[in-house]
């Protein structure tokens, strides 16, 4: 006879806000944790070439090993199993799949994909494949990288080689990670690769970025075997594409009309820039005069490819920012400098805003009213020192964790159409130009011996997606 505490078991009662069908998560990018660039055919992409120039990486650090897991793939599929998450988001590297950026795929590199992808679904963990996560083939930064055109017809092309390759494993796709990080803070401020200091040519890689991911979304609805992911192993409902943004929105230091006025100027750059454009609203303007040098190249007929209809925006948050309005000078061309807040600071130095995810959420849903929102990144960095034993007692990550999870409850309730939530990171990786000094893992790796081992934050969120509720 069945134990009497098999049905109440079975009923998944939750101590939580959230509903049934919300998507818990994590996320990982490729050259962050897979290694062995040279491996299975594999070329060297922009961020190789930028971790070899002196001084352009902390310590002289790069991604060659990261954390293996080109090799190790099956150990961090267990430990996504053991955390309980019903979605894996990470990202397919174009130097592997399209060695030479255009051309012939690249067999072996396909294989270890699909080999990766059968193993999440027969794990029952939904893939969210990210097409590209900043690692393009370094012969195409040679030619021109992003802020050429070309580059994005050879994004429409790798797009819907992977579109092909996998569609028949995955449902689930997001075009683009973070483009203000692939352009602006990479061919104006220089901090990414290719470390670039040129605002002219950033902004060609924007609307460039754009296009690719317009051109994207043309080869996902003509040329795909979409939706024939096998049933029963995992994956919620019909297929999906959309883009993942990380929006910046400022908010004012006082309630003065003209710093009001200051954080929304603020918020151009890093969101009406990007958002705008995707909902058919075109460039910002008031931005772009701020700039009388810069134009955006726009052709006949890209607009209207940037706007096509998205299933979802990814919106990855970390902190926020405050700013007061100054005076238009060449140092403050747009009139707003940002300015200290009373906030903890990650190690990252970014400070602990969970009320900013709040307001974020509540200006893209006012604003330009998508179809359905998804965290794709929030996490931390901490010290994450081992004790004697070996325990990572990363208590600051759980309260970050829970303090912005409890706003995700709050907007839920509020009607705001928030499906799912991804942790950065699953694993401590390759942090870009901070190498591996910061650690967002819910693994501690040790990057001398690949050991991995899940840190408390691990354990905590096993137990929230269980269902026990944000004070477990």
């Amino acid at each position: 006879m069945p134990s009497s505490l098999n049905q109440a078991f079975a009923r998944g009662r939750r101590n939580d806000r959230f509903p049934d069908d919300f998507i818990w998560g994590v996320a990982t990018a490729s050259y962050q944790i897979e290694g062995s660039r040279r491996a299975d055919g594999g070329a060297d992409s922009v961020w190789d070439a930028f971790s070899r120039k002196p001084g352009a990486v902390l310590g002289g650090m790069n991604g060659d090993l990261a954390c293996d897991s080109w090799n190790r793939w099956r150990e961090d599929i267990e430990l996504l199993r053991g955390l309980g998450v019903e979605a894996y988001r990470f990202s397919l590297s174009w130097a592997r799949i399209l060695p030479e950026g255009r051309g012939k795929p690249n067999r072996a590199a396909i294989d270890w994909y699909r080999r990766f992808l059968e193993a999440l679904l027969a794990a029952g963990i939904e893939p969210w494949v990210t097409v590209y996560h900043w690692d393009h083939p370094n012969c195409l930064e040679e030619e021109g990288g992003w802020p050429s055109r070309d580059m994005a017809l050879r994004y429409g092309e790798y797009a819907s080689v992977c579109f092909r390759e996998f569609g028949d494993l995955a449902d689930k796709w997001i075009t683009l990670n973070e483009p203000w990080c692939s352009s602006l803070l990479s061919y104006d401020r220089g901090f990414h690769a290719p470390g670039l200091h040129d605002k002219a040519a950033a902004y060609r890689a924007v609307h460039h970025h754009l296009l690719g991911h317009g051109l994207a979304m043309e080869a996902w609805k003509a040329d795909t075997p979409i939706g024939s992911v096998p049933t029963g192993k995992a994956g919620k409902g019909s297929p999906q594409i959309g883009i993942v943004l990380n929006l910046g929105l400022p908010r004012p230091a006082t309630r003065r009309e003209e710093d009001k006025e200051a954080a929304s100027r603020a918020g151009d750059e890093a969101t009406a820039l990007f958002m705008d454009p995707l909902h058919g609203r075109g460039y910002p303007e008031r931005h772009l005069a701020a700039y009388p040098g810069l134009s955006m190249p726009v052709q006949p007929g890209d607009m209207e490819k940037i706007a096509a209809a998205l299933d979802f925006i990814g919106l990855n948050y970390y902190s926020e920012s405050v700013v007061e309005a100054v005076p238009v000078s060449k140092e403050h061309p747009e009139g707003f400098r940002e300015i200290e807040s009373f906030h903890d600071k990650t190690e990252m130095g970014w400070p602990i805003v969970p009320g900013g995810l709040a307001r974020m959420l509540r200006i893209v849903h006012e604003t330009w009213k998508p179809k359905a929102l998804y965290i794709t990144e929030n996490g931390c960095a901490c010290p994450d020192l081992p004790d004697v034993d070996g325990r990572v007692r990363d208590k600051d990550r759980i309260d970050y964790l829970r303090s912005h999870l409890e706003v995700c409850e709050e907007a839920i309730a509020e009607g705001i159409p928030l499906k799912g939530y991804f942790e950065w990171s699953l694993m401590d990786n390759f942090e870009w130009a901070w190498g591996y000094s910061k650690r967002f893992g819910l693994v501690h790796v040790d990057f001398k011996t690949q050991v991995r081992r899940p840190k408390d934050s691990y354990n905590w969120y096993r137990e929230v997606i269980a269902g026990h509720g944000l004070e477990t």
